[in-house]
């Protein structure tokens, strides 16, 4: 096992229950400020059940999300022992989500910059400015879209359909899951469901009452940034894509 602060202490990705381990401050501070909120998440299941369960009392539900938290650093303990935990991985994993905004924001806007002529802005002010909102949705955003997008979306979309087209099992999960895909055929499967998913997270953003106005050019630069979360995803794990994406989204709805 690599000591702290060693070089394979930083590249390696942590393990499964670590990774979740590291995005549960995301989670809770999101659950602990949505419920002053009128709007949520779209692929946020756990809010509506909680506030149903305490009847739309919000020191219960506050309670409640306590409670998630104190059980979920139990159930982590317990089911990741023997797996090493880092303190100074939350700082890396904040520290690379904040390099990795930034190096998306970049592509974006490099990409959509050689396919359409300059436009005043790619979004509209969803959110008015309203900062405390846009903090908020932004923490839920990073991780719920991630765990519907990267890890359910894609992950298990890849893995059903290697093992149909391409007779193969893979671990999406398993930091070593672009060299273990020993096929070239595997390898194409995954690449061309990448940018599907990407497209289908892109897509999310037009649907629904919060939705945006279509425009391609929006759409090709979300469908970047999806393409990139599934990169950080594959290559640096979950939690990273998670801060990646929620501290992304604070830079564009906050600041």
């Amino acid at each position: 096992m690599s000591r702290d602060g060693s070089p394979q202490a930083f590249v390696e990705k942590p393990g499964a229950w670590i990774d979740l381990a590291l995005t549960l401050p995301l989670f809770l501070a999101y659950h602990a400020g949505v419920v002053f909120l009128k709007i949520q998440n779209a692929t946020d299941v756990v809010t509506p059940t909680l506030v149903q369960l305490a009847e739309g009392n919000r020191g219960v539900y506050l309670l409640m999300t306590a409670s998630i938290g104190v059980v979920f650093a139990g159930i982590f303990a317990w089911l990741g022992r023997g797996q090493a935990f880092r303190t100074s991985k939350f700082a890396q994993v904040i520290v690379e989500g904040a390099l990795y905004a930034i190096m998306m924001r970049v592509a974006g806007s490099y990409v959509v910059s050689n396919m359409f002529a300059p436009q005043a802005s790619l979004f509209g002010p969803l959110f008015e400015d309203k900062r405390f909102v846009g903090m908020i949705t932004s923490m839920g955003a990073g991780f719920y879209e991630e765990l519907a997008f990267r890890v359910v979306l894609f992950g298990l979309g890849a893995k059903v359909l290697v093992s149909l087209f391409a007779k193969q099992n893979v671990q999406v999960m398993n930091q070593r899951v672009v060299a273990g895909t020993s096929s070239f055929k595997a390898f194409i499967i995954m690449f061309v469901w990448m940018f599907a998913a990407a497209a289908l997270f892109s897509g999310m953003h037009y649907i629904g009452a919060l939705g945006d106005k279509f425009q391609m050019a929006s759409f090709i630069y979300r469908m970047v940034i999806g393409v990139v979360l599934t990169i950080i995803y594959l290559t640096r794990g979950f939690s990273t894509a998670v801060w990646a994406h929620a501290l992304y989204d604070i830079w564009v709805l906050v600041f």
